[in-house]
Protein backbone atom coordinates (compact mmCIF):
# COMPACT_ATOMS: atom_id res chain seq x y z
CA UNK A 1 0.00 0.00 0.00
CA UNK A 2 1.52 3.21 -0.94
CA UNK A 3 1.38 6.33 1.35
CA UNK A 4 -0.31 8.56 -1.46
CA UNK A 5 -3.04 9.13 1.29
CA UNK A 6 -4.73 12.20 2.82
CA UNK A 7 -2.47 12.99 5.42
CA UNK A 8 0.81 11.94 4.10
CA UNK A 9 3.02 12.71 0.80
CA UNK A 10 6.51 11.82 -0.46
CA UNK A 11 9.57 14.31 -1.32
CA UNK A 12 12.21 13.69 -2.96
CA UNK A 13 13.87 13.47 0.06
CA UNK A 14 11.23 12.23 3.05
CA UNK A 15 7.52 11.25 3.99
CA UNK A 16 6.05 14.56 4.44
CA UNK A 17 3.09 15.41 6.35
CA UNK A 18 0.54 17.24 4.20
CA UNK A 19 0.24 21.11 4.86
CA UNK A 20 -3.11 21.12 6.11
CA UNK A 21 -2.41 18.57 9.08
CA UNK A 22 0.95 19.98 9.56
CA UNK A 23 -0.87 23.09 10.47
CA UNK A 24 -3.29 21.76 12.49
CA UNK A 25 -1.03 19.50 14.35
CA UNK A 26 0.86 22.76 14.86
CA UNK A 27 -2.02 24.85 16.47
CA UNK A 28 -2.06 21.93 18.77
CA UNK A 29 1.31 22.33 20.01
CA UNK A 30 2.84 19.74 18.31
CA UNK A 31 6.27 19.79 16.79
CA UNK A 32 6.92 18.09 12.93
CA UNK A 33 9.67 16.59 11.19
CA UNK A 34 9.06 14.81 7.79
CA UNK A 35 6.87 12.63 9.44
CA UNK A 36 7.97 13.11 12.84
CA UNK A 37 6.41 14.25 15.71
CA UNK A 38 6.83 15.81 19.03
CA UNK A 39 5.33 17.51 22.45
CA UNK A 40 5.53 18.98 25.38
CA UNK A 41 3.05 16.63 27.66
CA UNK A 42 0.73 18.16 30.45
CA UNK A 43 2.44 16.81 33.42
CA UNK A 44 6.03 18.27 31.73
CA UNK A 45 4.36 21.75 32.15
CA UNK A 46 3.18 21.36 35.50
CA UNK A 47 6.81 19.98 36.42
CA UNK A 48 8.77 22.81 35.01
CA UNK A 49 6.15 24.51 37.52
CA UNK A 50 6.66 22.50 40.75
CA UNK A 51 2.94 21.29 40.30
CA UNK A 52 4.06 17.82 40.19
CA UNK A 53 5.03 15.12 37.72
CA UNK A 54 4.15 12.21 35.93
CA UNK A 55 3.02 8.68 37.05
CA UNK A 56 5.97 7.48 35.64
CA UNK A 57 8.31 9.81 37.91
CA UNK A 58 6.59 8.37 41.22
CA UNK A 59 6.34 4.56 39.89
CA UNK A 60 9.88 4.12 37.96
CA UNK A 61 11.92 7.40 39.27
CA UNK A 62 11.78 9.11 35.60
CA UNK A 63 12.69 12.69 36.10
CA UNK A 64 9.30 14.13 34.21
CA UNK A 65 11.04 17.35 32.89
CA UNK A 66 13.74 15.61 31.28
CA UNK A 67 11.27 13.35 29.25
CA UNK A 68 11.09 13.57 25.39
CA UNK A 69 7.83 12.63 24.31
CA UNK A 70 8.34 12.00 20.41
CA UNK A 71 7.09 9.62 18.13
CA UNK A 72 9.12 8.59 14.53
CA UNK A 73 5.53 7.97 12.79
CA UNK A 74 3.52 10.88 13.82
CA UNK A 75 0.61 10.06 11.33
CA UNK A 76 1.05 5.99 10.92
CA UNK A 77 -1.66 3.37 12.69
CA UNK A 78 -3.07 0.25 12.04
CA UNK A 79 -5.64 0.80 14.69
CA UNK A 80 -8.68 3.50 15.03
CA UNK A 81 -9.02 2.83 18.96
CA UNK A 82 -12.12 4.33 20.59
CA UNK A 83 -10.20 6.23 23.35
CA UNK A 84 -7.60 7.78 21.26
CA UNK A 85 -6.67 11.38 22.04
CA UNK A 86 -4.30 11.76 19.39
CA UNK A 87 -5.23 13.13 15.79
CA UNK A 88 -5.99 9.55 14.33
CA UNK A 89 -8.62 10.98 11.84
CA UNK A 90 -5.67 12.15 9.81
CA UNK A 91 -3.98 9.22 9.54
CA UNK A 92 -4.43 7.53 6.10
CA UNK A 93 -0.93 5.59 5.12
CA UNK A 94 -1.00 1.79 6.89
CA UNK A 95 3.05 1.48 5.51
CA UNK A 96 6.34 3.58 5.72
CA UNK A 97 8.39 2.74 2.36
CA UNK A 98 12.16 2.02 3.73
CA UNK A 99 13.35 4.35 1.08
CA UNK A 100 11.38 7.30 1.92
CA UNK A 101 11.97 7.69 5.71
CA UNK A 102 14.52 10.20 7.54
CA UNK A 103 17.10 7.88 9.04
CA UNK A 104 17.19 8.34 13.22
CA UNK A 105 19.84 11.00 13.37
CA UNK A 106 17.96 13.26 11.28
CA UNK A 107 14.96 12.41 12.85
CA UNK A 108 16.01 13.12 16.15
CA UNK A 109 18.00 16.27 15.74
CA UNK A 110 15.03 18.07 14.15
CA UNK A 111 12.11 16.73 16.97
CA UNK A 112 14.94 18.03 18.83
CA UNK A 113 15.23 21.56 17.65
CA UNK A 114 11.58 21.57 17.43
CA UNK A 115 11.08 20.67 21.24
CA UNK A 116 13.15 23.25 22.13
CA UNK A 117 11.03 25.62 20.59
CA UNK A 118 8.08 24.40 22.13
CA UNK A 119 10.24 25.04 25.69
CA UNK A 120 11.64 28.44 25.10
CA UNK A 121 8.28 29.65 25.75
CA UNK A 122 8.34 28.54 29.49
CA UNK A 123 11.06 30.88 30.25
CA UNK A 124 8.71 33.45 29.93
CA UNK A 125 6.48 32.02 32.87
CA UNK A 126 7.43 33.68 36.03
CA UNK A 127 6.01 30.32 37.38
CA UNK A 128 8.32 28.30 35.71
CA UNK A 129 11.28 26.85 37.58
CA UNK A 130 14.56 28.15 35.14
CA UNK A 131 16.86 25.82 36.47
CA UNK A 132 14.27 22.40 35.45
CA UNK A 133 13.53 24.37 32.07
CA UNK A 134 17.13 24.46 31.44
CA UNK A 135 18.08 20.78 32.44
CA UNK A 136 15.37 19.66 29.93
CA UNK A 137 16.80 21.40 27.05
CA UNK A 138 18.96 17.78 27.60
CA UNK A 139 16.49 14.45 27.49
CA UNK A 140 17.76 11.82 29.91
CA UNK A 141 14.76 9.83 29.02
CA UNK A 142 13.05 9.48 25.68
CA UNK A 143 9.31 8.06 25.34
CA UNK A 144 8.31 6.58 21.74
CA UNK A 145 4.83 6.78 22.37
CA UNK A 146 3.02 10.01 21.19
CA UNK A 147 0.86 9.90 17.93
CA UNK A 148 0.95 6.93 15.53
CA UNK A 149 2.55 3.59 16.32
CA UNK A 150 6.04 4.06 16.26
CA UNK A 151 6.80 0.29 15.14
CA UNK A 152 5.68 1.14 12.43
CA UNK A 153 8.90 3.26 11.59
CA UNK A 154 11.47 0.83 9.48
CA UNK A 155 14.57 2.19 11.15
CA UNK A 156 13.14 1.87 14.97
CA UNK A 157 16.29 -0.73 15.81
CA UNK A 158 18.98 1.67 14.68
CA UNK A 159 16.41 4.52 16.19
CA UNK A 160 16.97 2.81 19.80
CA UNK A 161 20.33 2.27 19.58
CA UNK A 162 21.20 5.70 18.56
CA UNK A 163 19.41 6.85 21.61
CA UNK A 164 21.26 4.75 23.54
CA UNK A 165 24.36 5.94 22.82
CA UNK A 166 23.78 10.09 23.67
CA UNK A 167 25.41 10.75 26.91
CA UNK A 168 22.54 11.87 28.74
CA UNK A 169 20.35 8.72 28.33
CA UNK A 170 18.87 6.64 31.11
CA UNK A 171 16.08 5.14 29.78
CA UNK A 172 13.86 4.62 26.58
CA UNK A 173 10.15 3.68 27.05
CA UNK A 174 8.28 2.51 23.72
CA UNK A 175 4.70 1.92 23.44
CA UNK A 176 3.31 -0.06 20.84
CA UNK A 177 -0.06 -1.77 20.20
CA UNK A 178 1.32 -4.84 19.08
CA UNK A 179 0.64 -5.04 15.47
CA UNK A 180 4.12 -5.68 14.18
CA UNK A 181 4.70 -8.43 16.27
CA UNK A 182 7.47 -8.63 13.10
CA UNK A 183 9.19 -5.51 14.35
CA UNK A 184 9.34 -6.88 18.72
CA UNK A 185 11.39 -9.78 16.76
CA UNK A 186 13.75 -7.38 15.09
CA UNK A 187 14.40 -5.44 18.35
CA UNK A 188 15.39 -8.40 20.47
CA UNK A 189 17.11 -9.59 17.47
CA UNK A 190 19.20 -6.52 17.19
CA UNK A 191 19.81 -5.84 20.05
CA UNK A 192 17.65 -3.03 20.48
CA UNK A 193 14.88 -3.32 23.13
CA UNK A 194 14.73 -0.21 24.77
CA UNK A 195 14.79 -0.35 28.93
CA UNK A 196 11.01 -0.70 29.08
CA UNK A 197 9.00 -1.95 26.80
CA UNK A 198 4.91 -1.57 26.85
CA UNK A 199 2.10 -3.36 25.23
CA UNK A 200 -1.63 -2.15 25.06
CA UNK A 201 -3.83 -4.15 26.12
CA UNK A 202 -7.57 -3.29 26.11
CA UNK A 203 -9.52 -6.50 25.52
CA UNK A 204 -9.48 -9.70 26.81
CA UNK A 205 -10.79 -11.40 23.59
CA UNK A 206 -11.40 -10.76 19.57
CA UNK A 207 -15.05 -9.57 20.39
CA UNK A 208 -14.10 -6.69 22.68
CA UNK A 209 -10.85 -6.07 20.86
CA UNK A 210 -12.38 -4.85 17.60
CA UNK A 211 -14.99 -2.89 19.88
CA UNK A 212 -12.16 -1.01 21.79
CA UNK A 213 -9.40 -0.60 19.05
CA UNK A 214 -10.99 -0.60 15.60
CA UNK A 215 -8.30 -2.39 13.82
CA UNK A 216 -7.60 -2.19 9.99
CA UNK A 217 -5.53 -5.22 9.49
CA UNK A 218 -8.09 -8.49 9.83
CA UNK A 219 -5.73 -10.78 11.29
CA UNK A 220 -4.95 -7.64 14.15
CA UNK A 221 -5.88 -10.08 16.94
CA UNK A 222 -3.79 -12.83 16.01
CA UNK A 223 -0.73 -10.07 15.54
CA UNK A 224 -1.34 -8.70 19.04
CA UNK A 225 -1.49 -12.37 20.49
CA UNK A 226 2.11 -12.62 18.56
CA UNK A 227 3.07 -9.46 20.56
CA UNK A 228 2.08 -11.17 24.05
CA UNK A 229 4.34 -14.21 23.18
CA UNK A 230 7.41 -12.04 22.51
CA UNK A 231 7.26 -10.00 25.40
CA UNK A 232 6.42 -13.08 27.66
CA UNK A 233 9.95 -14.40 26.72
CA UNK A 234 11.65 -11.17 26.79
CA UNK A 235 14.55 -11.08 28.81
CA UNK A 236 16.39 -7.89 27.62
CA UNK A 237 13.83 -5.53 29.14
CA UNK A 238 10.97 -4.44 31.38
CA UNK A 239 7.82 -5.75 29.85
CA UNK A 240 4.82 -3.89 30.13
CA UNK A 241 0.83 -4.52 29.79
CA UNK A 242 -1.36 -1.27 29.76
CA UNK A 243 -4.80 -1.64 30.14
CA UNK A 244 -7.25 1.37 29.44
CA UNK A 245 -10.80 0.97 31.22
CA UNK A 246 -13.82 2.13 29.02
CA UNK A 247 -17.18 1.98 30.48
CA UNK A 248 -18.98 -0.01 28.77
CA UNK A 249 -16.68 -1.23 26.84
CA UNK A 250 -14.22 -3.77 28.22
CA UNK A 251 -14.13 -3.03 32.26
CA UNK A 252 -16.74 -5.63 33.58
CA UNK A 253 -15.99 -8.19 36.41
CA UNK A 254 -17.46 -11.00 34.07
CA UNK A 255 -14.11 -10.35 31.75
CA UNK A 256 -11.99 -10.28 34.67
CA UNK A 257 -11.13 -14.34 34.33
CA UNK A 258 -9.84 -13.86 30.96
CA UNK A 259 -7.90 -11.11 31.75
CA UNK A 260 -6.12 -13.08 33.88
CA UNK A 261 -5.85 -15.78 31.66
CA UNK A 262 -3.79 -13.24 29.19
CA UNK A 263 -1.56 -11.63 31.80
CA UNK A 264 -0.49 -14.72 33.31
CA UNK A 265 -0.05 -15.98 29.61
CA UNK A 266 1.97 -12.39 29.13
CA UNK A 267 4.02 -12.91 32.57
CA UNK A 268 5.24 -9.40 31.83
CA UNK A 269 6.84 -7.17 34.78
CA UNK A 270 3.67 -4.73 35.57
CA UNK A 271 0.67 -4.17 34.26
CA UNK A 272 -0.83 -0.69 34.21
CA UNK A 273 -4.72 -0.13 34.79
CA UNK A 274 -5.74 2.94 33.93
CA UNK A 275 -9.34 4.61 33.71
CA UNK A 276 -9.97 5.95 29.70
CA UNK A 277 -9.39 9.98 30.23
CA UNK A 278 -12.27 12.27 28.62
CA UNK A 279 -9.62 14.24 26.52
CA UNK A 280 -8.67 15.37 23.27
CA UNK A 281 -10.38 14.21 20.36
CA UNK A 282 -11.85 11.22 22.44
CA UNK A 283 -14.36 13.44 23.34
CA UNK A 284 -16.10 13.10 20.02
CA UNK A 285 -16.04 9.78 20.20
CA UNK A 286 -17.20 8.86 24.09
CA UNK A 287 -18.77 10.38 26.77
CA UNK A 288 -17.34 12.24 30.11
CA UNK A 289 -19.35 9.19 31.88
CA UNK A 290 -16.95 6.64 30.02
CA UNK A 291 -14.19 6.96 32.31
CA UNK A 292 -14.28 5.22 35.69
CA UNK A 293 -14.34 6.23 39.14
CA UNK A 294 -10.77 5.46 41.01
CA UNK A 295 -12.61 3.18 43.48
CA UNK A 296 -13.43 1.06 40.75
CA UNK A 297 -10.45 1.05 38.59
CA UNK A 298 -8.86 -0.18 42.24
CA UNK A 299 -11.39 -2.88 42.41
CA UNK A 300 -10.84 -4.15 39.21
CA UNK A 301 -6.95 -4.18 39.70
CA UNK A 302 -7.61 -5.71 42.95
CA UNK A 303 -9.81 -8.53 41.61
CA UNK A 304 -7.18 -9.21 38.65
CA UNK A 305 -4.04 -9.62 40.68
CA UNK A 306 -6.25 -11.84 43.39
CA UNK A 307 -7.23 -14.05 40.48
CA UNK A 308 -3.99 -14.16 38.77
CA UNK A 309 -2.31 -15.26 41.92
CA UNK A 310 1.45 -14.12 40.28
CA UNK A 311 1.00 -10.03 40.54
CA UNK A 312 0.40 -7.79 43.31
CA UNK A 313 -0.66 -4.38 43.89
CA UNK A 314 2.65 -2.19 43.57
CA UNK A 315 1.15 1.43 43.38
CA UNK A 316 -1.10 3.92 42.08
CA UNK A 317 -1.58 7.96 40.86
CA UNK A 318 -5.14 9.13 42.38
CA UNK A 319 -5.09 12.08 39.93
CA UNK A 320 -4.21 9.57 37.07
CA UNK A 321 -6.53 7.02 37.49
CA UNK A 322 -4.10 4.32 37.59
CA UNK A 323 -2.99 1.24 39.65
CA UNK A 324 0.25 -0.52 38.73
CA UNK A 325 0.87 -4.58 39.84
CA UNK A 326 3.90 -5.85 39.78
CA UNK A 327 5.09 -9.56 38.92
CA UNK A 328 5.77 -11.32 42.28
CA UNK A 329 7.18 -14.40 40.44
CA UNK A 330 9.40 -12.57 37.57
CA UNK A 331 10.60 -10.01 40.35
CA UNK A 332 12.25 -7.10 39.02
CA UNK A 333 13.04 -3.83 40.88
CA UNK A 334 10.87 -0.66 40.27
CA UNK A 335 13.19 2.32 40.00
CA UNK A 336 14.48 2.75 36.75
CA UNK A 337 18.22 3.98 38.02
CA UNK A 338 18.38 0.00 39.63
CA UNK A 339 17.46 -1.62 36.17
CA UNK A 340 20.23 0.65 34.50
CA UNK A 341 22.79 -0.21 37.24
CA UNK A 342 22.60 -3.93 36.55
CA UNK A 343 22.21 -3.87 32.68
Amino acid sequence: MSCSGETIEANDEFIQIKPMILNQLKKAKYGVADHGTVELCHWTKKSFRNEGDCYKHKFYGISTHRCMEFSPAGMFCENRCVYCWRPMEFYSAMQMPSEKVAPPEVILSKLMEERERLIMGHYGDVKSDKKKIDESLLPSHYAISLSGEPTMYPQLPELIKYLKQLPATKSIFLVTNGQEPDMLERLRDEDALPTQLYLSTNAPNEEVFKLVNRPKYKDAWERWNASLDILSKLDNTRSVLRITLIRGHNETDQLIPQYTEMVNRGNVHFIEIKSYMHVGRSANRLAYSDMLYMSEVRHFSSELANQSGMYSVMDESDISKIVILQNKKRFIDRWISAYADTN
